[in-house]
């Protein structure tokens, strides 16, 4: 039995695109699997179309070959479908990729899909807009706006560190965050976080708690101010302790937040527009995806 599959490429985050489509043409056809649909991301469309063409034509797989971002603009297709993502990381972040133990190598990618392995996984709703990974508000907006395209593209996500530096003795953000409709939360912080998958670049656990397939959000509220602060609070996560003066958590299914004034917003390193306001809630089990045989049995330790 064959399986009709699509590829949706970012050309701008791989070298050498058709080394890139004879590997995946390549394992397809080793496997038995009939040639994909290829179509590539444009500066207009950076997969939403694409993916969706894909769907249409009856792709019963979808490989996304990019970033974060390429994989953001797929969800839409695939969301609430029977339709597996494969995702080939190529980008700067790959945080879904990391998250869930998906392997670099491209040739291993393509196997997840050929060999079955499946798992469904929660998406977040902000705003409208569905994402994989996280929503933020305040510091990380400010950073993902300030982050040079062309240092990302030379030096990765470091590049986002420098322009983190910039902003870390930025004015702190009074804000209300209510959970699911219960009392409302009072906090100054710099920035605020929900999670469907809780690590950070650099294999920081911004939220350890959260898991992508338990119908939660995990939330995180970051209120440390100046290097100093910064410096002791990523050190306390590193190792595991709380540091709940400088940064605590909290979960639901339904998170609302109201700042005092407008601050930056992004969902899985995709701006939003500015606003006072951050709705987000869950998708239960709304993604399939294609991981190995000890991912989809949630077993992420022995998936990486």
């Amino acid at each position: 039995m064959t399986t009709r599959s699509a590829v949706v490429i970012n050309p701008s985050k791989v070298d050498d695109l058709e080394g890139r489509r004879r590997a995946i043409d390549a394992e397809l056809e080793r496997a038995g699997w009939p040639a994909p649909l290829w179509y590539e991301t444009t500066e207009d469309d950076p997969g939403c179309g694409q993916a969706a063409s894909a769907v249409e034509a009856g792709a019963k797989v979808l490989f996304v070959c990019g970033g974060d971002g390429t994989v953001l603009a797929a969800l839409d297709a695939v969301a609430g479908t029977d339709v597996a993502l494969c995702v080939l990381p190529s980008g700067t972040g790959n945080l879904l990729a990391r998250n869930l133990g998906l392997p670099d190598d491209v040739v291993a990618g393509v196997r997840l899909a050929t060999e079955g392995g499946r798992r469904r996984i929660d998406l977040g709703v902000a705003d409208g807009r569905r994402f994989a990974v996280m929503a933020g508000m305040g510091l990380d907006g400010r950073m993902i706006a300030d982050t040079d395209h062309r240092a990302k593209s030379r030096f990765g996500w470091p590049a986002y560190a420098l322009a983190l530096l910039r902003h870390l003795r930025d004015e702190p953000i009074a804000v209300e965050v209510v959970v699911d409709g219960g009392e409302v939360v009072r906090r100054h912080v710099q920035s605020i976080v929900v999670g469907n998958v809780g690590r950070l670049q650099g294999g920081i656990a911004l939220l350890p708690e959260a898991e992508p397939d338990d119908a939660q959000l995990d939330v995180a509220l970051v209120c440390a101010c100046g290097i100093r602060q910064w410096m002791g609070l990523v050190v306390a996560v590193l190792r595991g302790r709380r540091r709940p003066h400088r940064y605590e958590t909290l979960r639901g299914r339904r998170i609302q937040i109201v700042s005092d004034r407008p601050q930056p917003r992004e969902i899985d390193g995709d701006l939003l527009e500015d606003s006072c306001r951050l709705t987000v809630d869950v998708m239960p089990a709304a993604l399939l995806l294609c991981v190995s045989k000890a991912g989809e049995r949630g077993d992420l330790e022995k998936a990486a």
